[in-house]
């Protein structure tokens, strides 16, 4: 359920990003119900009516569900007299005045995971840049899906099995890696949920410190993070997409609040002061 909550989030900022760009007055879209080969519209911008809310468009069928069944981006101009589509649906989008549509799937690791449509009310061929604007906000949404489905991965893997406790070497190395992971991941969720429910696993990888002194700036124990699972500074910069010197002054910065005079003591200190696993 959080997942279908994530991403509805993603697809409703995607509708409105892609009606700014094109000027489109209606766009709608939603995501593949789990287990099932169809689309569930959720999300409406624009729209007069709520003819369009919560229908089903199964793979195959309508613009959408043609869309679904190719994974490629699909048009026409006039819905109700294409040919080149099935209309299964001409009730509900007549209702809502609809004539020119376009459907651009949403498409992860091979798999269709949503679709976003844009519309018309009158009947004209939607060009090269309206269709470009929307595969642009589709990818947005595959990028977000990706980060999201990275990060249910890491919790998941994050999540310490009952009466287990990490041993040296090896097992403790894995969960530094994962505390990193979680962190760069973080800012990168838009949904505040989820994002919440990271950072609260983080906290669950870090002993427990009451009154531990120097209190870090978020970024600054992201890079710390990352020192401490091994990484340089051009790697902690690659992962966090910041430059290296601005990793260097984050750095500078952690060490500076822990007293410590090299990367390594700073790290020994985070941990001995619980803010590092």
């Amino acid at each position: 359920m959080a997942a279908e909550v994530a991403g509805a989030v993603e697809i409703r900022g995607a509708l409105a990003r892609l009606r700014r760009a094109t000027g489109l007055p209606i766009a709608f879209g939603g995501l593949v119900e789990a287990g099932r080969p169809r689309v569930r519209i959720s999300e409406l911008s624009g729209t007069n009516t709520t003819s369009l809310r919560s229908l089903a468009v199964t793979s195959g069928n309508g613009l959408g569900g043609k869309a679904v069944a190719l994974a490629r981006p699909c048009a026409v101009t006039d819905y109700s007299e294409s040919r080149q589509i099935s209309h299964e649906y001409d009730i509900p989008v007549a209702a809502e005045g609809i004539r020119s549509v376009l459907a651009v799937p949403v498409v992860v690791r091979r798999r269709v995971r949503g679709v976003l449509y844009g519309a018309l009310r009158t009947a004209q061929p939607l060009g090269d840049r309206t269709l470009g604007a929307a595969v642009a906000a589709a990818r947005d949404v595959e990028q977000a899906l990706v980060v999201q489905d990275e990060a249910r991965g890491l919790l998941a893997a994050a999540r310490p099995e009952p009466a287990v406790v990490p041993g040296p070497g090896g097992a403790w190395e894995q969960v530094r890696e994962a505390h990193a992971a979680l962190r760069a991941l973080a800012p990168r969720i838009a949904d505040p949920g989820l994002r919440a429910e990271l950072l609260a696993a983080c906290g669950l990888l870090t002993p427990s410190a009451p009154g531990s002194g120097a209190a870090l700036a978020p970024r600054e124990l992201d890079v710390l993070a990352w020192v401490a699972a091994g990484a340089t500074n051009a790697a902690v910069a690659e992962r966090l997409g910041l430059r290296p010197e601005t990793v260097k002054g984050y750095l500078r910065s952690a060490m500076r609040k822990l007293g410590a005079h090299t990367r390594g003591e700073a790290v020994s200190a985070a941990r001995r002061t619980g803010l590092l696993p």
